[in-house]
C-alpha cells in the first residue's frame, strides 16, 4: 500500500478551508480574456473534476492553480496559502500532472525521482522508499536505471505520475491523466486517486474523457468560453441541465452548446447518404 497523506484533521480543516479556492481568477492575452472570473472551493477529501470543450479557458486554469501561469486578476489559495503571496509553500502542498510530459531524458527515471524529491527537500532513504514502491506500483522497478529517452509513452507518463507523488502533496492538479496508460495502469491510477482522496488528498482533474470523470468525480464543474456554466455532484448537473437520467456526455453536450452538436452529426449523414 502507497502512503499518501494523512486525514486532515478537524482543526485543520477549520484553519485552513477549502484544500483549494479560486476567487474572481482572470487570464487575459492582450484583448482576449481565456479565464473570465471563475470563482469555486474544492474541500479536502474531494476528486473534483474540471472539464470543458477545447479552448474553454481549461487548461489555462489549471496551469493557473499549479502555478505555471500567473493570473491576470483574481486568488489562487492553496491549503489556506496565497499562491501569489506564499508560491514555495503553496507549490509544495500540490502534485502536478500535465498532460504532456516534461521529463530530463539524460537522467534515468530513479535519477528524475532523486531530483525532483530534492527540490522539496524530501531527498534521503524515505524518498527512495517512496519511490520504489510508486515505480513497483507501476511495474517500472527494472527501469529505475534506465534512462529516461528510453521510455515509451506510458512509461513516463507513469514516471510522471511517480513523480508528481514523490514529495507527499496534499493536492495533485492533474490534465488528461490516462493519455498513454494501458488498462491496469489507467486502474491503478484512478484506485490511488480514490485512495488518496480516503485520506484527505484533493485531485483536482481535467479530462475529456467523460466515462472517467463520471465515474470517479465526487463533483464536476464544467467552464465554457472562460466562463463555469454548470457545477455540482450528478445529480445536480442533471438538475441544472434539466436531463434528468442523463450521462455526462449528455449534459456536458446539452449545457456546451448540444444542439450545434445534433445539427453537425444531421449534416454528416446526409453528406455520407448515397
Amino acid at each position: 500500500m502507497i502512503e499518501t497523506r494523512a486525514p486532515a484533521t478537524a482543526a485543520t480543516k477549520e484553519r485552513d478551508g477549502p484544500m483549494l479556492r479560486l476567487e474572481g481568477l482572470r487570464k487575459r492575452y492582450g484583448r482576449f480574456e481565456a479565464v473570465k472570473g471563475v470563482t469555486l472551493d474544492v474541500p479536502r477529501g474531494e476528486i473534483f473534476g474540471f472539464l470543458g470543450p477545447n479552448g474553454a479557458g481549461k487548461t489555462t486554469t489549471i496551469r493557473m492553480v499549479a502555478g505555471v501561469l500567473r493570473p491576470s486578476e483574481g486568488r489562487i489559495i492553496i491549503g489556506g496559502d496565497d499562491l501569489l503571496d506564499s508560491p514555495a509553500r503553496a507549490k509544495s502542498r500540490v502534485g502536478y500532472i500535465p498532460d504532456r510530459p516534461f521529463l530530463y531524458e539524460k537522467l534515468s527515471g530513479g535519477e528524475f525521482l532523486r531530483f525532483v524529491a530534492g527540490l522539496w527537500g524530501r531527498d534521503g532513504a524515505e524518498a527512495e522508499s517512496r519511490a520504489d514502491r510508486l515505480l513497483e506500483l507501476f511495474r517500472l522497478s527494472e527501469w529505475k536505471n534506465e534512462l529516461i529517452e528510453s521510455y515509451s509513452h506510458g512509461m513516463r507518463q507513469k514516471l510522471l505520475i511517480t513523480s508528481a507523488l514523490i514529495h507527499q502533496p496534499e493536492m495533485i492538479v492533474v490534465d488528461e491523466p490516462m493519455v498513454g496508460l494501458d488498462p491496469r495502469a489507467a486502474r491503478v491510477l484512478k484506485d490511488l486517486f480514490r485512495a488518496f482522496a480516503d485520506q484527505g488528498g484533493t485531485i483536482f482533474l481535467s479530462t475529456h474523457t467523460l466515462e472517467v470523470a463520471e465515474a470517479l468525480c465526487d463533483r464536476i464543474a464544467i467552464i465554457h468560453e472562460g466562463s463555469i456554466i454548470a457545477l455540482g455532484g450528478m445529480d445536480e448537473l442533471r438538475a441544472q441541465a434539466q436531463a434528468g437520467g442523463a450521462h455526462l456526455e449528455e449534459i456536458f453536450l446539452k449545457v456546451t452548446g448540444g444542439e450545434a452538436m445534433a445539427d453537425v452529426i444531421e449534416s454528416l449523414r446526409e453528406a455520407l447518404d448515397p
